[in-house]
């Protein structure tokens, strides 16, 4: 079993989940958003009285109003196989306000894993089913063009989360079909 709330922020409501030991976060989704709940396949039950929620409502306070807290105050679980945690643990690393792409992902994540060369799009599909999203900076990544693609929250959010932080939307672009 897993315990979840839900979090009104400037992006809309969020899903927090976390385990059934109330120690460890599992989960943070925007409402409605692609790959929602991920890989928590069991039923979740709403408590809104977790000690740990409270501390992630504080920690998203402070990044929306403008601060930099730092995403190792929270203990997170994000669930998933090896090579998925390859990627979010790459993910983790990204600075705030600044934007690294799949490729050099890929290529941090070939090294970790000792391969000789990784997929970008692979990378982009764990980038995909990050369950963490804000904590873990998925929207941080973007084309190797500058093209602002792949988040499971839209697109729309992706650019207020870096435009939030910050970053240098100036070699950034939406793509057309957007």
């Amino acid at each position: 079993m897993f315990y979840f709330t839900e979090i009104t922020s400037p992006l809309g409501q969020l899903a927090a989940v976390c385990d059934r030991e109330c120690e460890n976060l599992v989960g943070l989704w925007n409402r409605g958003q692609k790959h929602f709940g991920g890989s928590v396949k069991i039923d979740m039950v709403r408590r809104d009285d977790i000690a740990l929620f409270s501390k992630l409502k504080d920690w998203l306070d402070s990044y929306f109003n403008g601060e930099k807290p730092d995403a190792a105050l929270l203990p997170l679980a994000p669930i998933g196989g090896e090579f998925r945690q390859s990627v979010w643990g790459e993910l983790k690393k990204i600075p705030y306000g600044e934007t690294v792409t799949y490729g050099e992902i890929a290529g941090n994540v070939a090294v970790r894993l000792n391969r000789r060369s990784m997929s970008a799009q692979a990378v982009g599909g764990a980038v995909g089913y990050n369950p963490l999203s804000i904590i873990i900076p998925c929207h941080r990544v973007v084309g190797a063009n500058g093209s602002l693609t792949g988040y499971a929250g839209g697109l729309e959010k992706k650019v207020f989360l870096l435009k939030h932080e910050g970053a240098d939307m100036s070699k950034l672009f939406l793509p057309k079909s957007f």
